[in-house]
């Protein structure tokens, strides 16, 4: 089956790469219970937020895994996946689809594999995640910057030129410096290390920002053996 936008530009991805892409989505434990047949009555795209502001339909998720088109998931894997924004209003399908895990999973699987539209759609976060393992925390203040969040519109250029006034302003504690939001304790950043390692989550980001990885790797196991710990040795992490 051909893709159905006919201006695909994935013609020259051999079908091998992109069944399996399309295997892994429809071989994931969870793909069972999120597809059961598409009524095509549209109501999942009628709730859809992302649906009123995109070129964007759940509805042809569903459709498009039902009907095994390879090469339409291929396109989506690639570009409309990322349009999505996760709030499952979707789940109100009538025939009990849900068209936002099936992307959840279709997520997964881009950034698993490496896939460059995955890099390009999380590369704003890499700071982000930066900031929640080396000290606990979210967006700081001097994260507040244009470049970083083009999506953010004109305000965030506003704000960027003045935070000092913004930090003088604002009482909480979050704006009164451009190090950290909060103070975090280290015990803390170590428990959201070991959960992210154990999970698969670094592995993850290893496939989507590599220089990122290292440096998480370097930061958090430099803070472990501080405090008498081995990261080889995880067990003995986890009882302590």
């Amino acid at each position: 089956m051909d893709a159905i936008y006919a201006d695909s530009q994935f013609q020259d991805v051999p079908y091998e790469e992109k069944k399996k892409l399309f295997d892994q989505v429809a071989g994931d434990m969870r793909y069972e219970s999120m597809l059961y047949g598409c009524y095509e009555c549209g109501i999942c795209t009628a709730a859809c937020p992302s649906a009123r502001f995109y070129d964007f339909s759940p509805r042809v998720f569903a459709q498009v895994m039902a009907r095994e088109d390879v090469h339409t998931f291929y396109e989506l894997l690639n570009e409309s996946v990322w349009d999505c924004s996760q709030c499952f209003s979707c789940l109100r399908c009538p025939r009990q689809n849900n068209p936002g895990g099936i992307i959840t999973i279709m997520r997964e699987v881009a950034v698993n594999n490496g896939l460059q539209s995955a890099k390009d759609a999380l590369q704003a976060y890499s700071r982000i995640i930066y900031k929640i393992m080396s000290t606990g925390t979210q967006v700081a203040p001097d994260m507040l910057q244009p470049d970083f969040f083009p999506d953010w519109g004109p305000d965030v250029v506003q704000v960027s030129k003045n935070l000092d006034v913004w930090r003088r302003a604002i009482p909480p504690e979050t704006m009164h410096t451009t190090e950290l939001a909060w103070d975090v304790s280290e015990k803390t950043r170590m428990e959201l290390y070991l959960i992210w390692k154990l999970t698969g989550n670094l592995e993850m980001i290893e496939q989507i920002d590599e220089g990122l990885f290292m440096i998480l790797e370097e930061v958090m196991e430099e803070l472990l053996e501080e405090h008498g710990y081995d990261i080889d040795d995880i067990d003995s992490v986890i009882d302590d």
